[in-house]
């Protein structure tokens, strides 16, 4: 559906903060399922931790935070520009059921909920294969920054 080029103008992120590399469904308003492959070349993983590589916990919500910010993108039919930012409100109800490892691959999933007064709700989680990694309800806002 959204392939890495797509992503690349849709999203304002950069290596290595992009967390997305593929779309593979979007219904507008709707959800959308997209892809993080996770490999040991992850900058992060140098340090968190060198033992026993776990993605921070942090980047998988921010993973799950830019599906969302796609799926809010293309509903609205918005570009993400340089006069425009998706921003964090809050995060509730984030819970953690496994590591997330190298060689893994996480399949984010964003259900839209609503939006009032330009606070957008997510339901959200990043599965691996058939067991669920992570889960939270996300709120961002667009805001200008001209």
């Amino acid at each position: 559906m959204m392939d890495i080029h797509q992503i690349l103008k849709k999203l304002p992120h950069r290596y290595p903060f992009l967390l997305v590399d593929r779309v593979v469904e979007l219904e507008k308003g709707k959800h959308i399922r997209a892809i993080k492959n996770v490999t040991i070349n992850e900058p992060f993983f140098q340090g968190h931790f060198p033992h026993r590589p776990v993605m921070p916990g942090v980047l998988i919500l921010e993973a799950m935070a830019q599906a969302a910010a796609l799926l809010a993108f293309e509903t609205q039919g918005i570009v993400a520009d340089d006069t425009n930012v998706f921003y964090f409100t809050g995060i509730d109800g984030a819970r953690f059921k496994r590591p997330v490892e190298p060689g893994d691959q996480l399949m984010l999933h964003a259900i839209f909920d609503r939006v009032k007064v330009g606070v957008y709700k997510f339901k959200v989680r990043a599965m691996v294969g058939e067991e669920l990694a992570v889960e939270a309800d996300l709120m961002c806002t667009m805001r200008s920054i001209v």
